[in-house]
């Protein structure tokens, strides 16, 4: 993936330049936090299967709690700030009152960086205080049974400073995002999850061989060694010692002086838009979330639980694979479409002719991301399905899949396209457009959760589709927003002399007709378990000539 996506780099030109070095950093990125997420995946696997020999259903409870508490924590402080960070602002208006006959000026990559350290530290001003709340109301909310778990105000209290200490590594984070120092970010996270899960595990069996009543303090001691770790890591890498840096990780006035600075720190432009930004992802949020309230209120437990579970597994690849591309995209997007301004005529000529070039470049690169997708997400339609009973009851066992669990997954595997294709179509939206077309987008989505809710009240209510119903309502919603995206993205793109071709971004006839074909096959075959080998063989054979063909 990384290859198919660093040949995108070579645009219009074959020469070395700043826009290609994004690209290929970009590249390189992508495959850093991919392999982050497997990692970090792979060790949370491992880590759950050893603490199931420990704990109780209950006391995973409380800590999915705990966790959740941080994780809300940490979203509503810094989410937004991050996505504004992302986006670039090479030039600053200068004060015209010192004769100035400029009225902007380049920044500095030294003023670039202290601009988002300074504004980094926002979101620990917001996370304090948010800490402190939800931390209340966790505990004046909390069922007798959590409240009556062994250390849980300790444990509680552990997660709030643990968060806020995260919280402090922000500084460094905003930096390396500035500077694309994607392996520096992925191996601090690495090392301080593996010192979370070390940390988790010793203290259980501690706990465990001491016949101590622990409650959920291990996992607490775990968070709290993750901030300690990623912090250390953070700054031993950024070298804060060095006195030659041309910023600080302590907030400091940014030279010269401008009215787009509040009080010569921070930027105006970028808090109207964090402002903005911020509103749009408690919106989404409160959208992600409406499929728990939907199918609390008008399905059963059984298919709560089918659908919980279908969500976990599907969501897996969204995860460990597109999340981390949208973050990188994301980044990329806002380095090559920034709006940098000159005076001198020659300059500006200059300018858009960069600009131009960067335009198709993001075209380009977007266009091979959305085919990549596309292509991807083919071969999961065609196999995805077929395998969803044989590998659920690999998995989870026989339980489940006598459920409607495996139904829902396979449902599942046709909405992982809509996630894909919407996530780096909202990425190029969220990296270009003005705080007043984020505020036209959040309009939009207000409609399109109407559209949500009216689908799966009728296929949960109406239509009795169980916990699948709730899968085609998401893909009404995500259709929607894709179709605002797109004709946003398109609209941006032409009116700057560039455009995405619809036609060239689908897969070709042959390979559709080819996936159709395996899929109508593999629907044929049993595929479950304690089938004949050779009869999975075929299956597997037909999977793989699908995959290699596509």
């Amino acid at each position: 993936m990384s290859n198919r996506l660093g040949r995108v780099a070579t645009v219009e030109d074959h020469d070395s330049s700043p826009s290609t070095s994004l690209l290929a950093q970009s590249s390189k990125g992508a495959t850093y936090l991919i392999l982050l997420q497997v990692g970090s995946r792979a060790l949370t696997f491992i880590v759950n299967q050893i603490l199931l020999r420990f704990l109780s259903p209950e006391l995973l409870g409380v800590s999915t709690q705990l966790e959740l508490y941080s994780i809300s924590v940490l979203f509503f402080a810094r989410e937004s700030l991050r996505v504004t960070l992302q986006r670039q602002e090479d030039t600053l208006p200068v004060d015209d009152t010192k004769g100035n006959q400029d009225r902007s000026q380049p920044k500095s990559q030294g003023n670039l960086a202290q601009e988002v350290v300074n504004l980094s530290y926002l979101a620990i001003a917001l996370g304090v205080p948010l800490a402190a709340l939800f931390a209340a109301l966790y505990i004046r909310n909390a069922d007798s049974l959590v409240l009556g778990t062994p250390s849980i105000r300790s444990s509680l209290y552990l997660y709030c400073l643990a968060t806020v200490l995260e919280l402090f590594s922000e500084p460094c984070f905003a930096v390396m995002q500035q500077q694309m120092l994607y392996g520096v970010r992925a191996s601090a996270e690495t090392i301080a999850t593996f010192t979370r899960c070390l940390l988790t595990c010793g203290t259980v069996v501690w706990a465990s061989n001491a016949n101590i009543a622990a409650g959920a303090l291990p996992f607490a001691v775990g968070q709290m060694g993750y901030a300690v770790v990623l912090n250390f890591v953070y700054l031993s890498r950024l070298d804060i010692f060095n006195a030659r840096k041309p910023y600080s990780l302590l907030i400091k006035p940014i030279t010269p002086s401008s009215p787009a600075l509040i009080y010569g720190r921070f930027s105006v432009p970028r808090l109207n838009l964090a402002f903005t930004i911020y509103a749009q992802s408690i919106f989404k949020h409160l959208l992600t979330t409406g499929d728990s309230f939907l199918i609390a209120a008008f399905t059963s437990l059984e298919s709560q639980g089918a659908y919980t579970l279908a969500a976990n597994y599907g969501g897996l690849v969204a995860r460990m694979v597109f999340q981390p591309i949208e973050e990188i995209s994301r980044s990329l997007f806002g380095r090559l479409l920034h709006q940098p301004a000159s005076s001198a005529d020659n300059a500006r000529v200059r300018v858009e002719t960069v600009g131009k070039q960067r335009v198709d470049q993001a075209a380009t690169y977007l266009r091979s991301l959305l085919r990549f997708y596309l292509l991807l997400c083919t071969i999961a339609v065609a196999i995805g399905p077929p395998f969803s009973p044989l590998l659920l009851r690999i998995v989870a066992g026989s339980r489940w899949s006598n459920s409607e669990a495996p139904s829902v997954l396979a449902a599942y595997c046709y909405y992982i396209p809509l996630l894909a294709v919407n996530g780096i179509l909202e990425a190029f939206v969220s990296a270009v457009a003005t705080p007043e077309e984020l505020r036209v987008q959040s309009a939009w989505m207000l409609a399109f959760s109407t559209a949500f809710v009216g689908t799966g009240f009728l296929s949960l209510n109406v239509w009795d589709q169980g916990a699948r119903g709730l899968v085609v309502a998401n893909a009404v919603n995500m259709l929607c927003r894709i179709a605002w995206s797109w004709q946003f993205v398109q609209g941006y793109l032409r009116g700057r002399g560039a455009d995405l071709n619809f036609a060239a971004i689908l897969p070709s006839v042959g390979t559709l007709m080819y996936a159709s074909v395996t899929a109508w096959y593999l629907m044929r075959v049993e595929l479950v378990f304690g089938a004949p080998l050779w009869q999975l063989g075929q299956g597997v054979a037909a999977a793989g000539s699908c995959g290699l063909i596509t």
